[in-house]
């Protein structure tokens, strides 16, 4: 009978913990991010996954984002970073990703991709971002 007890509350407690989610940040206030973009700055919300928390990590930083495919901008981080690369389908203006473990990339259009990121950050409100970005390659500082 006390084998029993005992094996039941051992279930029970494996049972309990296999519920809590891999992240506790879900419950709390998402971490904000400042990206300037020459004299423009943009609010981001952090993914809640390690890749971005390792991110927050390196800030402040000032990096040189080069133009590509007139939908995106990025540059090489001076780290590596932990990767959960997915493809997300659907790539969304604002948002911030890594490719591979150390290329940052900003994306400032949306469009379909067949490419694996890991999500780092989304800005809150991209709307004048394609504005701010321009043409070319610039020159981002994220804190």
């Amino acid at each position: 009978m006390k084998y029993t007890i005992t094996l039941f509350l051992v279930l029970l407690c494996y049972n309990i913990y296999d519920t809590i989610p891999e992240s506790l940040n879900s419950n709390m206030n998402p971490i904000k991010i400042k990206i300037t973009v020459g004299n423009q700055f943009f609010i981001a919300t952090l993914e809640d996954n390690k890749s971005a928390l390792a991110f927050k990590k390196t800030l402040p930083i000032s990096i040189n984002m080069i133009e590509l495919n007139g939908n995106e901008k990025y540059g090489e981080l001076t780290h590596l970073l932990p990767t959960l690369s997915k493809n997300p389908g659907k790539i969304e203006i604002g948002d911030l990703m890594l490719f591979g473990d150390q290329t940052l990339v900003l994306f400032y259009k949306s469009f379909n991709t067949s490419y694996a990121y890991t999500k780092i950050a989304k800005i809150d409100a991209p709307e004048l971002l394609y504005e701010a970005i321009g043409k070319g390659n610039v020159n981002i500082k994220i804190e």
